[in-house]
């Protein structure tokens, strides 16, 4: 059974919306700034397939829509890594103790990874889609975490940067290419795509990770 609840995830005024599947494998933590309502809605798409899974979800923005008025804010990963830590603080109790994936896109990715780097063990997966891994800069030889980056086939300057950020990691990772997909994966099933590669990396990961003390984020 779903347990869902809209909880805070830190200043300015920020909430997420949690959903809670006891028993499940773990929980996955969206790291995005997505800006506007339809992208919002393509993050709740994608972690309603995760849910299906019997993965647990907090979907939220790492940015105020003030904020993502600033041009400079959306590639401060210094603050982006800062909230994504403010949101996992946030986490109810017994959730905190749950097996975690980072699911990001855009700058969110280099939050991501950032975070990886800074607290080898806490983290037991990440999946980039569409992402800027290449903003985490030297933080990405640190990381430990088994990370997927996921990219449009037609995308191919992000293709590109996300292919030389790959090469820096020395994690278990790897690169999934959508057929077809742009950048925002608006093409007919491109989202879908993402949403299965995604769920099998977590799953697969997470369980891993899944026990009485496993991943506890005290």
């Amino acid at each position: 059974m779903l347990e869902l609840s809209r909880i805070p995830v830190g200043p300015p005024d920020r909430w997420g919306e949690l959903c809670v599947i006891p028993g499940g494998p773990g929980l996955v933590v969206f790291a995005h700034c997505n800006g506007h309502a339809r992208e919002s809605q393509r993050s709740l798409q994608v972690a309603r397939r995760l849910q299906q899974r019997e993965l647990s979800t907090l979907v939220f923005d790492l940015l105020s829509p003030r904020e993502l008025d600033d041009p400079y804010n959306p590639t401060d990963i210094a603050l982006l890594t800062a909230r994504l830590q403010d949101a996992l603080a946030a986490l109810p109790e017994p959730v905190r103790g749950l097996p975690l994936g980072l699911f990001a896109s855009g700058p969110g990715a280099a939050a991501a990874l950032a975070l990886a780097a800074q607290q080898p063990g806490r983290v037991a997966a990440i999946v980039s889609r569409g992402g800027r891994p290449d903003l985490a800069g030297d933080a990405l030889a640190a990381v430990t975490t088994p990370t997927m980056l996921i990219v449009g086939a037609l995308d191919t300057d992000v293709l590109e940067l996300n292919r030389r950020a790959c090469a820096q990691l020395t994690c278990e990772r790897c690169i999934e290419l959508v057929p077809r997909a742009t950048h925002l994966f608006l093409e007919a099933g491109a989202l879908d795509t993402v949403a299965l590669r995604a769920g099998d990396w977590f799953v697969a990961h997470l369980r891993k990770n899944h026990g009485p003390s496993a991943n506890r984020m005290g």
